[in-house]
């Protein structure tokens, strides 16, 4: 059954994305760019309901009132490609998001040209120093004009139950623009496996954590807080991929 739910989801996605991401693409340069977010939006939105009634994997969200009403740096775990629909929903008001993201994506077909008409936080991750320059002078302009910046700091789709290292780019921003920051972890991985065509239906919970000013903080003490609450947090939403848990409680 998990075979025909998710060839029936690619198949949806597919043709969705045919008939979608060209206006994404070209309501930016002939609309305006607020034009671009709001199809992406409808993109968005069309893909997260085959999602669901596809798929049948929907979001439980936990702390949502953590999440401050003015714009501020998302720090998230990163399993799927789940994510990077759902988180965009945690954010009140309507507002938009953009994540940080690696340049080489803008050049995926389709996918990628809507991320780029989008205005997305693209950075070229071998630049070493100006990358993290690259981040804080988009991130800034982003956060200005009312979005809420999503990034994951470990860099790339983690399995359950796995860490990577946790790496500067999302504190850095927040400590030098000098906003807010939110910790979210969340068990995707679960029901949407990374670089699985079959994913199984059931439900995902995304555990929002308590905000903190990052002003004042050097990168480390934001990096090490977010790593903290984020790594604890996945144990108590996925203790069964950390056998070690109790042991070190």
């Amino acid at each position: 059954m998990n075979a025909v739910r998710s060839t029936l989801f690619m198949a949806y996605a597919i043709v969705w994305s045919v008939f979608s991401a060209p206006l994404v693409v070209v309501a930016g340069p002939l609309l305006g760019g607020a034009w671009a977010y709001r199809f992406g939006r409808i993109w968005r939105l069309g893909t997260q309901w085959g999602v669901e009634h596809l798929l049948g994997i929907r979001p439980q969200v936990i702390g949502r009132e953590n999440m401050p009403a003015e714009p501020c740096v998302i720090m998230a775990k990163h399993q799927s490609a789940w994510e990077t629909m759902t988180l965009q929903d945690c954010v009140p008001n309507g507002a938009f998001c953009v994540f940080v993201l690696k340049k080489e994506l803008l050049k995926l077909p389709l996918v990628g040209w809507g991320l780029a008409a989008m205005r997305m936080i693209s950075i070229d991750r071998a630049a070493g120093k100006n990358a993290l320059d690259q981040v804080v002078t988009q991130g800034r302009e982003r956060l200005k004009q009312g979005f809420y910046v999503i990034i994951f700091p470990e860099g790339t789709r983690v399995p359950p139950g796995e860490k990577r290292r946790y790496k500067p780019g999302g504190a850095y921003l927040a400590t030098h623009v000098g906003c807010k920051v939110v910790p979210i972890a969340h068990n995707a991985g679960e029901l949407w496996p990374r670089q699985a065509f079959l994913k199984s239906p059931g439900t995902i919970t995304i555990s929002i954590g308590p905000a903190f000013d990052a002003s004042n903080m050097s990168d480390q003490e934001v990096n090490q807080r977010v790593e903290n609450w984020i790594e604890a947090e996945m144990r108590r939403i996925s203790p069964h991929r950390y056998p070690d848990a109790g042991q070190t409680a």
